[in-house]
């Protein structure tokens, strides 16, 4: 049974309020919750930093902010219409329930789709919706980015197991460790000046937008990898 369409944020504060519908509606230990959890603390905290005037172009970055969060919510709304999802989402939609995956292995899959793919979307969109180019942005992406990384920080602490319970032989403790915040910060930032230099280009754009959307989600795959209980 399908659901109907839910209109697109578009501003940060109907982005929280979504997150916030979305966390209430979904079981705490459903993958797609527990991410969510992370990122509404995020955009909550990024919220606030908007009002308190912390980016170089607030209007710029709060557009960013809700074109960002908008292509999470509407990958959410497709799997729940049974349409089709984006790859990157894809492995987290797919294994939500799986009782064999930890929740930081939720958290850093659904961290890597965002960043990983979104994330240079979301600056094109940006871009061509104020008609500026994506070094302007640059400076207030890299606070995102910042604020995205100590989060990061936090679900590793909060949700991996303590030191009594897992060591470095851990295959947990492998799996979380191969996979980088700041590198795929890095990757996103080149690809959306990769993707903007190629927008007059449909057909080159769209091929090098799907391979960005396959090749994250192969790594969401792995991040996904179940290891029991």
């Amino acid at each position: 049974m399908t659901t109907a369409r839910r209109p697109a944020p578009v501003g940060v504060g109907q982005v929280v309020a979504r997150m916030r519908a979305l966390g209430t509606a979904l079981p705490a230990g459903d993958g797609v919750a527990v991410f969510n959890r992370v990122y509404l603390s995020v955009t909550e905290e990024l919220d606030g930093r908007l009002a308190a005037g912390g980016f170089g172009d607030p209007a710029a970055a709060a557009v960013l902010a809700a074109r960002f969060a908008a292509r999470y919510l509407r990958a959410v709304d497709a799997a729940a219409d049974r349409r089709t999802v984006p790859a990157c989402w894809r492995p987290l939609l797919q294994l939500r329930g799986h009782r064999g995956i930890r929740p930081v292995q939720f958290a850093l899959a659904g961290i890597n789709a965002h960043v990983g793919h979104d994330l240079a979307l979301a600056v094109v969109d940006t871009c061509a919706a104020l008609g500026c180019e994506p070094p302007s942005l640059e400076r207030d992406f890299d606070r995102v980015g910042e604020l995205l990384t100590s989060v990061e920080e936090r679900v590793r602490e909060e949700l991996m197991p303590g030191p009594d319970l897992l060591d470095l032989a851990d295959p947990l403790t492998h799996l979380a460790g191969s996979w980088s915040l700041e590198r795929a910060r890095d990757a996103a930032w080149a690809a959306s000046r990769v993707l903007w230099s190629l927008r007059g280009l449909p057909e080159v754009y769209e091929e090098f937008t799907e391979k960005l959307d396959a090749g994250v989600g192969l790594v969401g795959r792995f991040l996904l990898t179940p290891l029991g209980r």
